[in-house]
Formats: structure tokens, sequence, C-alpha cells
């Protein structure tokens, strides 16, 4: 089921879809593939939206910090808004400081894509991003693929399955993610007792080894042990226990801003990450076929309704500046190849904290 949401600046119609399967309910733009709610059961059974969005387009065209998009084409940064790819080197348009961000001022997020497929659970959307789009050489055609799935009952589940694909017709960079903002004790602010931070919800990741930054977000090439440090959640750790206990790393990022690299390989579709929320009882399962993690907690939101550490962001995906780091996996595609990865969120309820 869709409906007409709004327009661009420029006039383009951006429509709404509402998929459903049991026990998950989402609404997706064609604006920038944006997932502008998800709604799931609590441990009461009572369903609530979980990611921060904005209700009208307007407000998605002068408030958004990415809120449930999908950037590219390289999400994260690329230092100095730079690489050479084949002995060409491509300049790219800088908004973060000397930086190219998921993908610079006009990236996918801001584009209009095109549904190409859709059912009552899913929906397939398609952009072509033309050569020399935001400095990127070749044509490139994306194609996302979002997909519910779930199971009512007290063993219940409800998934957001997310499928990319991407071929090109010369060699270029690709790095495709999400950039959903998460709150499971529920993401609506008019909502009693209103939107907390993030910071008593538990996370876990898969993941013994992570990219510290320099004071550009930008990563070193050291991949360091996380082990003894603020960044080792290898057993599930409240956010808020060490944000703010002074690490360099923190102090840089101001928070949580950092890639993690996940100690299984790449390729199968498997378990990296876990969330809980104690006093909903709801826990997020994180798989993916890619490398490695964004874990953003939320540092700079000031957004009017969603403040700092309103939501985190688990944006699975190759590493920052790859295309400038040839030691990391490679974000190459080359025409005849096909960028394909796959993400799925699964939500789960269990009894909160208070009630055991």
């Amino acid at each position: 089921m869709s409906e007409h949401f709004g327009r661009t600046a420029d006039g383009t119609p951006v429509e709404r879809y509402q998929l459903s399967a049991p026990g998950i309910r989402a609404s997706v733009l064609t604006f920038g593939c944006v997932v502008q709610s998800l709604d799931v059961p609590d441990s009461r059974g009572t369903p609530g939206n979980v990611v921060l969005g904005l209700d009208t387009m307007d407000c998605y065209l002068t408030r958004s910090r990415f809120f449930g998009a999908v950037v590219g084409r390289y999400g994260n940064r690329i230092a100095d808004a730079r690489f050479t790819l084949d002995g060409r080197t491509h300049e790219l348009p800088r908004n973060h400081g000397t930086s190219s961000l998921h993908g610079g001022p006009e990236g996918f997020d801001k584009r209009v894509w095109r549904v190409v497929g859709s059912a009552a659970d899913r929906i397939s959307l398609a952009y072509r991003s033309e050569d020399g789009e935001a400095g990127y050489p070749g044509t490139l055609d994306a194609t996302v693929t979002y997909t519910l799935a779930g199971r009512e009952g007290p063993d219940g589940f409800g998934e957001l399955r997310i499928d990319y694909r991407a071929v090109t017709d010369a060699p270029t960079h690709v790095n495709l993610t999400n950039h959903s903002y998460f709150n499971l004790a529920g993401a609506d602010p008019y909502a009693s007792p209103g939107l907390g931070t993030v910071h008593d919800h538990e996370v876990t990741l898969r993941a013994s080894r992570f990219l510290p930054v320099d004071d550009r977000l930008i990563p070193t090439g050291e991949l360091a042990p996380v082990a003894g440090t603020p960044f080792d959640f290898t057993a599930p750790r409240r956010i808020g226990d060490r944000l703010h206990d002074g690490h360099p790393q923190l102090k840089t990022a101001g928070g949580y801003d950092h890639c993690w690299v996940f100690d299984e390989p790449a390729g199968p579709l498997r378990p990296v990450a876990r969330v809980t929320e104690p006093r909903t009882g709801r826990a997020l399962e994180v798989l993916t076929t890619e490398p490695g993690v964004q874990f953003y907690s939320g540092n700079m939101l000031t957004d009017a309704v969603y403040g700092r550490g309103t939501g985190l962001c688990l944006e699975t995906q190759h590493f920052p500046d790859s295309p400038n780091r040839p030691e990391f996996p490679t974000t190459v595609l080359r025409p005849g190849q096909v960028h394909s990865s796959t993400t799925v969120y699964r939500f789960t309820a269990g009894t909160p904290a208070g009630a055991r």
C-alpha cells in the first residue's frame, strides 16, 4: 500500500509504502530509501516504533541526519575527499571538514528512488547514479530490497532484511549501508514517558578489534584490540558505562563513532551484534555479510526533537576510507562484477529486567 508523502525541492513526488508481516510493520519512503518507522512488540506484546523518523517531507529536506536512509555511493568517510583508482585521481565533494561523508551533500540519501517491485511484505527500489555524480566514476545501477518476516507468539520475532545489489559500467568504489537510528525503548518522542537516551541499552559486538581514528575521524590504519578498553563489547555492556571515561578515542569522536572489525570473515550471513533494552525487554540481533560495523552512539544529534544520544546506529559496511587504504578489504567494483550484500535486523521481546 502506498500514499503520496510530499515533494522534493525540485517538485519530484515522494511516495510512502506501508509494509507488514506477523509481528512487524514498516514505512518506507522513495526519498533516500528511508525507513521512516519500524514497529515491533515489546514484552507485553504492545507494538511501538523503534527507529527515529520525521513526520513530513520538509523535515527530511531540512532536519535529517541521514535518519533511516541508504547512504552511498560510499557510506562513511573518505579522507581529503579524493581517491586514486587505476592511476586516475577522483575529487569528491567535501561535507565533513576536509572529508567526504556518506557520498557527499547530495548522496543517495537525497535521491528519489524508483520502485521496481513491491508486495505486502517487501519493496525493491532502484537508483541510477550517472558517471561523474558526486565525483565517482562509472554509471552505477543500485537496487535495495527491504523484506519483512516474522512470527507472532511468545517465541515470536520480526525481522527487516536488507539486500543491496549494484553493477557498474566502469571501475568505481561502492559501500552501501542503512543509517537507521534505533531506540528500543521506543522512538516516539511524544509518548509517555518521553524519549530517553540509548545509554541503558546493552550492546554485544562479535569483534575483538576496532579502527582507531584521527581528529578528522579517519581511520589511522591500525586494527587495535578492544581488550582493556571502552571499546570492548565482546560481552554485553551498557553503552553509558564507559562513554565518558576520558579515553582519547571517545574524546576525539564525542562518544562511539568507530568501525568494529568482525572476528568471523565476511561473506556468509552470520550474527555479529546484539542490543537489548531492559525496560521493554526488546532485543535486536544483527546479521550481515559485511566485514565491519560503524557503531554510532548518536553523539552529534542536535535535532529539535531528537537530541544527543537518543538513537544508536549499527551501520554494517566495509571500512571507512577503504579507497585510500589498500590494506583494508577492497570496495572496488568493476564491470561484469556484482556488488551484493545482506543485513538482517531481527527483533525479539523477552522479560523486562524489572520483572525478573
